[in-house]
């Protein structure tokens, strides 16, 4: 198996009603969160957010000329337990890059490797994220409701 970097871009989704898109994770229903994924070798915290946008959304937002906002905030958590597996020997730590993308509620949502997905309001995303860091994510760069 090939370990996973530990390095990881944070997409938060939101529309233009202020509701942010949640993903439940197929390894943990209760486990609700953004878009993310870890860095492949090579490529840049932001190709990283496209990709992943793309890969879990199916989302292509360079073809639809959306732009994912660079937040240019980094993140450093510890890996969940159950999780490390997947990291090289010894790797307890993640940073996480933060970028957050406003999309049409209308735009179609394709999961490839979610169980499913809900637009809550930001007060609801802020109740149901698991991840601290996907919470100040997005009460940080989601609008507030007019």
């Amino acid at each position: 198996m090939a370990y996973k970097k530990p390095e990881s871009a944070l997409v938060v989704l939101y529309d233009e009603h202020h509701r942010v898109l949640l993903l439940q994770r197929m390894d943990d229903a209760s486990f609700w969160q953004s878009v993310t994924g870890a860095l492949e070798e090579g490529e840049l915290p932001i190709e990283t957010a496209y990709r992943e946008v793309f890969e879990e959304t199916g989302i292509d937002a360079k073809s639809l000329g959306l732009r994912i906002n660079n937040h240019h905030k980094q993140n450093k958590y510890i890996i969940r337990k159950r999780w490390q597996r997947r990291y090289p020997p010894g790797t307890e730590h993640n940073i996480e890059h933060v970028f957050s993308l406003k999309v049409s509620s209308d735009t179609p949502i394709s999961l490839t490797e979610h169980l499913q997905y809900e637009w809550v309001s930001k007060e609801e995303a802020l109740q149901r994220l698991w991840s601290p860091s996907n919470r100040e994510a997005v009460s940080l760069f989601v609008p507030n409701a007019s």
